[in-house]
């Protein structure tokens, strides 16, 4: 059987050959891994893959437990099998630096808001493996819940490189038509694109007061869609709709870059006593997240406590402009031309 497996595979390999030299191959295009999609996100294993030979070598049962989680201050939580350790992520690329089993370093082969695939090649050994991954909610992982947090929003992550896939033309000829069967052909036809921008701004503010706030969740897309998000417990969840103009939506990109957004710090978080103690008081801080992307330019920034609270003190020091920002966000978003949907 595993003979004829590899014989098989052999002659697919033979055909692939010949079908390259008749008709020239796109490869295709793989956009990097988006930062957001890590970001306060927890993940259980469900399986190890062996690529090459596509067999699952192991799978997770009632006697094996892992679970990942990645903060946002680029610190990671890992549970297997009752054991909590900690240490640093870093995303580069498609690589990943997180230390698990003596591997340092994973390539991301497969990532979106339910799905995340970290493949690594093992030292002296010619096959890679990958670890399979599902997200979960907090209330479905084994994390104890910090004093405060970010809301569990799962942004949609774009593809900032669009374009249009056509079906390449044939070339005539007896090969052309032989492996016409076994392969169609694709190619990428780069389509020009106003420069790409993407906005996301989630929590800030305080939990607490008569009606407490759950969600609280802008983004708003290169094609000027904007989205908003607002959840409290007793008004449930109001999602508003806008399109904002291109030209003003340039013109917000133009005065993020202006703010010195892109050269900020990625976490401003407490440096006292008295800020750290003010996590856990009442009302209680929401960190803030926001993330803009401008061209090749992207930045995530991250703000353990936002503003001031009811005593009117800031207990993070973060850049002012950062409070201009939030704001011309905020009035693009709460500028209510077209009907509010209520769920």
């Amino acid at each position: 059987m595993l003979k004829s497996f590899l014989h098989i595979v052999l002659l697919w390999g033979s055909f692939a050959t010949m079908a390259s030299l008749s008709a020239q191959e796109v490869s295709p295009v793989f956009a990097e891994p988006d930062e957001r999609l890590f970001i306060e996100s927890k993940w259980r294993y469900t399986y190890t893959l062996h690529p090459e030979s596509n067999t699952i070598i192991h799978k997770a049962d009632d006697q094996y437990s892992f679970f990942l989680y990645f903060k946002y201050d680029y610190t990671y939580h890992e549970y297997l099998n009752g054991k909590l350790t900690k240490g640093n992520w870093n995303l580069e690329g498609r690589n990943l630096s997180y230390s698990f089993q003596h591997v340092d370093k994973f390539e991301i082969v497969q990532l979106n808001k339910s799905i995340l695939v970290l493949e690594f090649t093992q030292r002296n050994s010619k096959g890679a493996y990958q670890y399979h991954f599902v997200r979960v909610e907090s209330k479905d992982a084994p994390f104890e819940k910090p004093a405060n947090e970010l809301p569990e929003v799962i942004v949609e992550a774009e593809n900032p490189y669009p374009g249009i896939v056509k079906e390449k033309k044939e070339k005539k000829g007896w090969i052309a038509s032989i492996f016409q069967k076994f392969k169609k052909r694709q190619e990428y036809i780069p389509v020009p694109e106003p420069t790409y921008i993407n906005v996301d701004l989630i929590g800030g503010g305080y939990y607490g007061g008569i009606d407490p706030v759950l969600k609280d969740f802008i983004q708003i897309k290169t094609d000027g869609r904007l989205v908003k998000e607002f959840q409290s417990v007793s008004h449930g969840l109001l999602v508003t709709k806008k399109n904002i103009p291109r030209t003003e939506l340039e013109m917000f990109a133009d005065y993020v870059v202006k703010q010195g957004f892109f050269d900020f710090e990625r976490i401003y978080d407490c440096t006292d006593q008295a800020c750290q103690k003010r996590k856990e008081m009442k009302p209680k801080p929401v960190p803030l997240r926001l993330s803009i992307a401008y061209g090749d330019k992207k930045k995530v920034v991250t703000l353990a406590i936002w503003g001031q609270d009811n005593l009117g003190i800031k207990y993070v020091d973060y850049p002012p402009a950062l409070d201009n920002i939030i704001d011309a966000i905020q009035r693009m978003a709460n500028r209510l031309e077209e009907p509010v949907v209520k769920k």
